[in-house]
């Protein structure tokens, strides 16, 4: 199968194994392109007898992906509708990964936040390099909640209490934490990280692909009720986009920094001072 005409990301294909590298700017914003490539490549992948195991990776050493583009959220629509009874399409696309029938690895060596976080989780397993990866779900400094899937996968990996600092604390996560807390596999040192990933994944790879796929929708099962609360999530971030003082968070988040390198690489720090008395 070809895997050429992406313009957000790289695809190569061996032994099994496709390496996705995600190269989309300075910062790796996931823009309206990127998310578009994403869902449309995730299909493919999960149609693709050839590919047994997917590791989603970076071009960028500083950032696997910043978070979803702020500009685009400003341009959503902040009527509450009536409750959905399908998954909008970032849920879908986050799903395809958790679910397509081989497995999926996010190796993350920069920064990560909001949706590209999001998409992390969506992965089957996750690989951080240490002093280097950190973790961000800054939504709801902005206004908002972690709205592509982040507080449904964070509560479920890391419990409630630490899920809940997470996500209201918009706060930094080193990868030494992170894997305390269990949000990655494992935190490995520069000279290990891709050994490990690519021994697991070449492992993976050599397996039968029906047993692999019957081994994974089985661990699956036991997350319950994963749809509903999606659909739940995805009607509570409608709901908060229409909420008092979103919009000026998102437009100061912006006006500070956010979505450059500079901001991007303090998201923290940045996502402290929008709660701030001006």
């Amino acid at each position: 199968m070809s895997y050429g005409g992406y313009d957000t990301v790289r695809v190569h294909v061996a032994d099994g194994i496709a390496t996705v590298t995600i190269d989309n700017g300075e910062i790796n914003l996931l823009d309206g392109p990127m998310f578009m490539e994403l869902a449309q490549l995730a299909g493919v992948l999960a149609a693709d007898d050839d590919v047994r195991v997917v590791v989603l990776c970076s071009a960028n050493p500083d950032f696997f992906i910043a978070h979803f583009d702020v500009g685009l959220i400003l341009g959503f629509p902040t009527d509450r509708g009536t409750s959905p009874t399908e998954l909008n399409p970032f849920h879908a696309m986050c799903e395809a990964f958790r679910t397509m029938p081989k497995a999926t690895i996010a190796v993350i060596e920069g920064r990560v936040g909001g949706g590209g976080s999001e998409l992390a989780l969506s992965c089957d397993m996750r690989f951080a390099l240490a002093g280097r990866a950190v973790f961000n779900q800054p939504e709801v400094a902005l206004g908002i909640i972690p709205g592509g899937s982040g507080t449904v996968r964070l509560a479920r990996l890391v419990g409630r209490s630490r899920a809940l600092e997470v996500v209201l604390g918009c706060d930094d996560v080193s990868a030494e934490l992170a894997e305390a807390w269990g949000w990655v596999n494992r935190t490995l040192a520069a000279d290990e990280l891709w050994a490990h990933v690519h021994r697991i994944a070449r492992r993976i790879a050599s397996f039968p692909p029906h047993a692999v796929a019957a081994g994974k929708a089985s661990v699956l099962r036991a997350e319950k009720d994963v749809v509903a609360d999606l659909l739940a999530e995805g009607a509570a971030f409608q709901g908060a986009l229409g909420g008092p003082g979103t919009r000026d968070a998102m437009e100061r988040f912006m006006a500070q920094g956010g979505q450059t390198r500079d901001g991007e690489m303090r998201l923290g720090e940045l996502a402290g001072e929008l709660g701030q008395t001006p």
